[in-house]
Order: structure tokens, then sequence, then C-alpha cells
């Protein structure tokens, strides 16, 4: 991809701080107690803790009446600490440069609504962090709190995506980010109250139905990031092998390719993301319309 400079005042590097334990969260408790049931569901083991591109629904684990655990930890600061970064210089251009391009696209795509479009901010860090939904760790993968309005990720991830996943290249990486960044868009267009209002009366099964739903918008809305992303000169930001990459990583992540390699089974009613064949129709989706309109959330 072609994308500009990686400086955005939203994004906040916390990789040279200590992770920390468990005692002492405050309000927002830990959020494995969210995501542990998920991930068990999802993948079998609960040894394997990823939840690969994703936020934090309670309703989709059939727990209590709010979408996120606590959500009194409020928004991160940029103030905390004064440890050298872990970032290599690649990664601390790359991640605010495509956060930055996010903003820029839906700026402009809310603009035309007649809406104004609220920034998220980017934390990265290194393996645990306090966030506005609990105390987030890097085996959970990239995650989205809407409590907070942040997109959180150890980059250490991308190596995961590369070796683990088989998902290489410039591209696969910014599909991450804007994956999560659709996920701010939903709850901006209250996309996420929806859902865990349709989950609150169901059971598992279904709520993960639901989740699934919300999880294919993101994809597309990722797509339609990629479609609508301009160079420094006003070109499109993609070049050629950048769909490629992308439909590697969706492919890689679904739901049914993970339950195969994990578990050497297929348990449809546990998909929360949804299967590959899904995932990358949803990307292609966004990408050939760039109009967020053909993202539908399908509960």
């Amino acid at each position: 991809m072609r994308l500009g400079g990686g400086n955005d005042d939203d994004f906040i590097d916390r990789t040279g701080q200590s992770g920390g334990g468990f005692g002492g969260l405050g309000g927002g408790g830990n959020m494995l107690g969210c995501l542990l049931p998920l991930v068990a569901s999802r993948f079998g083991i609960v040894g394997v803790l990823f939840l690969l591109l994703g936020y934090c629904a309670l309703q989709s684990l059939g727990g209590g009446g709010s979408l996120l655990p606590g959500g009194t930890g409020g928004a991160p600061t940029q103030t905390q600490g004064t440890a050298k970064s872990r970032l290599d210089p690649e990664t601390a251009q790359f991640l605010p440069a495509v956060l930055s391009s996010t903003d820029n696209v839906w700026t402009e795509i809310f603009r035309k609504s007649g809406a104004a479009y609220r920034e998220p901010k980017m934390v990265a860090y290194t393996s645990g962090t306090q966030t506005g939904c609990g105390f987030g760790q890097a085996q959970m993968g990239p995650f989205y709190c809407p409590t907070d309005q942040t997109i959180y990720i150890d980059p250490a991830f991308f190596n995961e995506l590369r070796t683990r996943f088989g998902a290489d290249g410039d591209f696969a990486r910014a599909y991450v980010i804007a994956h999560e960044a659709g996920h701010h868009v939903q709850n901006l267009e209250g996309t996420l109250d929806q859902a865990q209002r349709s989950q609150s009366s169901l059971g598992r099964s279904e709520g993960n139905q639901v989740q699934v739903g919300v999880e294919l918008q993101a994809d597309c809305y990722a797509g339609v990031w990629a479609a609508n992303a301009k160079a420094p000169d006003g070109t499109s930001a993609l070049e050629a092998g950048d769909i490629q990459e992308g439909m590697r990583a969706a492919e890689a992540i679904g739901d049914d390719t993970l339950q195969r390699q994990t578990q050497g089974r297929v348990v449809p009613e546990s998909f929360t993301h949804g299967t590959s064949a899904q995932r990358m129709a949803a990307l292609r989706t966004g990408l050939e319309s760039g109009n967020p309109a053909a993202c539908k959330f399908n509960r």
C-alpha cells in the first residue's frame, strides 16, 4: 500500500511499558472473564486465546445486560511513563499511517451523509494493558473497546498473522486495523447496541449468529476503506497484490479454517466471526462497492 506519513495524535505507543498483572485493575476488571467462554467455544480449547479481529461482546456469551464488562475504565491517556518504545521504525510509521488513512476515509463518508465522524484512538502495547473494557492481553489478538472508543493491538500479532496464518504483506496488516476501525464505525452508527439488544433474548448459538453479522460487516467496512484509501498523490493507495494479501488473511482467519486447524472438526453453531468464504466475500463486497451501504448487518 502507498500511505502517507505516520503522524497521528490519536496513536498511543505503550509498547515500552510493563503490561503488569491482574491486580489493581480498577472498575474495568479483567477482560479475560468476558473472552474465555467465547474463545473456548470458538477454538474448542481454552489454551488458544486468540480473539481474532473482534470486540468484546458480553451478550454473545449469554452474559449480563451490558455490551461490555466493567465500562468504567475511561479513555486511555498518552502520559503513562517514558519507557522506550519497542516498536521497530517501520511499524512505528505504519500503525499511525493506517489509522490516519481510516480516519480520512470515514470522515469523508460521514461528511457526505451529513454526520460528523469521531475518530478512534489506537493503542499499541506489549503483552497487556489497561483498557476501558478491563485488562487486555496480547493473546486476545487485536480488539476494539467501545467504552473508550479505542483500538488495541500488540504488534507481535503481525508476526502471528504471517507465521501461523500465512497472511503476510502490508495490506494484510492494514486489513486488521481497518476491521477494528469498522467496529468503531458500527459503534458510532449504533450497530453494536443493536446487536446487544438482539442477543439479549437469544441463546448462545443464535447470539453467535448475531456476532457473525457484526464481524462480517466490519470486514466489509475494511474493504470500503481500502477502496477509498488514497496515496499522498491522491491516487489509490492500493498496489498490485494488495487485494490478494487481504483475501489470504480473511481466508486464514475464518471460523471453519481455524477450527479445522485447532480441533480437527467444524462446529458451525459456535462460529462467531464467519467462515473463510464469508469473510472473503464480505471484504470483497466492500472493496468492489466502496460504499458502506453495501455492507448490510445480517443478524
